[in-house]
């Protein structure tokens, strides 16, 4: 066992431990057999599924201070407007101490929009190194000395085996572009996930900095190296993919699908405020409303209103008129008729 692997140690076995215990539920449960590549594939999703969850808190903590720094942007801007072209050590140490006492400000800082990353990123080498030595403690030949009969926490050398023969499309999981043994199957897929995750990586990226910032916040030079970002960081996983197996490919597709769908639901349900999907909420918003107010009106049941009693007592200084009383018919006569003039009935 190298150095690197030691180091990371912990980390293979809870990943080990974590693909076999998937593999036996889509097993078990779902039916799949064993030495199938769908199992296997699945046990990696799974693994992502699970480390996504345990990382939640760490997305919102990274959702906040990404706001928190587009928000403070602005006064960000001015700090670097006051001592732009000053190179002398008291300007640049006055430039920090406001930069830092602006952070605290705010409660942010620029490498909390990094957590999710920095987190999960001992997990994404640990797999890394799991499929990578599939080969050897399927031979029997990883140097585990605590217990040779468990290569890597649960993963035996038969367990090994089945791993290093699963295939994707035709492809070994744990083979890579540039491997002895690559065939054309294992090209192919790797080309197409390598082609995935730059382009998941790109637009999740792009989604997140074209949609869900102000106007303020793209300009200047934290806009213009977001969209550095924006481009190197696929560029990058599009030359340095052909090293990774395809399994770990299959891994970081997998997570850059679950944060493009965390981030459309949060940037559509809590928008930052002043950026382009802030309008569309606020749109969807009056939309909804109205259409409330048509439905309400349309199925409301038609009531006639009540009329307005008219207050009969009369009015101070106002004279009563007299009102009329109507007499009782006489029996055997015809209608009743008023008395003629200065008659008294």
């Amino acid at each position: 066992m190298d150095w690197f692997d030691s180091i990371l140690w912990p980390l293979m076995v809870a990943v080990g431990w974590t693909m076999v215990q998937f593999h036996r539920l889509f097993t078990d449960v779902f039916g799949l057999a064993e030495d199938s590549g769908a199992s296997w594939v699945l046990s990696i999703v799974g693994l992502v599924i699970l480390m996504r969850i345990i990382l939640i808190p760490l997305f919102f903590k990274q959702i906040k201070a990404s706001r928190g720094m587009q928000m403070l942007s602005p006064e960000l801007q001015a700090i670097q407007k006051k001592y732009k072209g000053k190179t002398d050590p008291a300007s640049r140490e006055a430039m920090g101490r406001e930069t830092m006492e602006l952070y605290r400000k705010h409660g942010t800082n620029p490498f909390s929009s990094c957590l999710p990353i920095l987190a999960q990123s001992p997990i994404f080498f640990a797999l890394f190194r799991v499929l990578y030595s599939l080969p050897q403690m399927a031979r029997g030949e990883y140097p585990n000395a605590t217990n040779p009969r468990e290569a890597i926490g649960l993963i035996t050398p038969e367990v090994a085996s089945q791993i290093n023969e699963a295939t994707l499309f035709g492809a070994k999981i744990s083979s890579w572009f540039l491997s002895p043994d690559a065939t054309t199957s294992t090209r192919i897929v790797t080309a197409l996930l390598i082609v995935a995750m730059s382009a998941t990586t790109f637009f999740t990226q792009r989604q997140l900095t074209r949609k869900n910032m102000p106007e303020s916040a793209l300009q200047g030079p934290m806009a213009q190296q977001q969209k550095i970002l924006l481009y190197a960081l696929p560029l990058i996983f599009a030359v340095t993919g052909v090293n990774f197996p395809i399994g770990v490919l299959v891994y970081w597709t997998t997570t850059n699908l679950w944060s493009m769908g965390q981030q459309f639901y949060t940037i559509r349900r809590m928008p930052m405020p002043g950026s382009e999907a802030e309008k569309a909420f606020k749109e969807r918003q009056a939309r909804k409303a109205a259409r409330r107010g048509i439905l309400g009106r349309g199925d409301a049941p038609l009531v006639a209103e009540p009329e307005p009693e008219v207050d009969e007592q009369p009015k101070p200084g106002q004279r009563q008129q007299p009102k009329r009383t109507s007499r009782q018919k006489r029996k055997g006569k015809g209608p009743q008729q008023d008395p003629p003039p200065g008659i008294i009935s």
